[in-house]
């Protein structure tokens, strides 16, 4: 069973969001993402400054088994992203909602946020 923090919100595309205090939002791919993809060996990361969009391919994950797109959730401008995981990038796989984030978004209208899927809301999509 995968683990679903409440306290974020998450996509069908299986990428979690969280609300940073400085507006800001913080994205990684949930653990049943790093589960299905097995062990992470490599991470493409979009660029700081990037200007994106909801659907948008903004990083690639690859893995033993494969190589997967991840999917802008949100709209809006990179601001940074885990550079640490261009060394370690299977920290995806022991941490995915912690140190294994990817990328910070400052969002174009923060309320989108408020309508992406709940916790629960994913749970029923897995």
């Amino acid at each position: 069973m995968s683990n679903i923090p409440s306290e974020l919100k998450y996509v069908a595309s299986h990428e979690w969001l969280r609300l940073e205090d400085d507006g800001t939002i913080t994205i990684g791919i949930t653990d049943h993402a790093q589960e299905a993809l097995g062990d992470i060996v490599y991470v493409e990361l979009p660029d700081v400054g990037d200007t994106v969009a909801v659907d948008d391919e903004v990083a690639v994950v690859e893995s033993v088994k494969a190589a997967s797109d991840v999917y802008a959730p949100i709209t809006g401008e990179v601001v940074a992203i885990n550079e640490a995981l261009e060394d370690d990038p299977e920290v995806i796989n022991t941490d995915p909602y912690g140190d294994g984030w990817m990328y910070r978004i400052k969002p174009d209208n923060v309320a989108d946020y408020e309508d992406l899927m709940t916790a629960e809301e994913y749970q029923t999509e897995l």
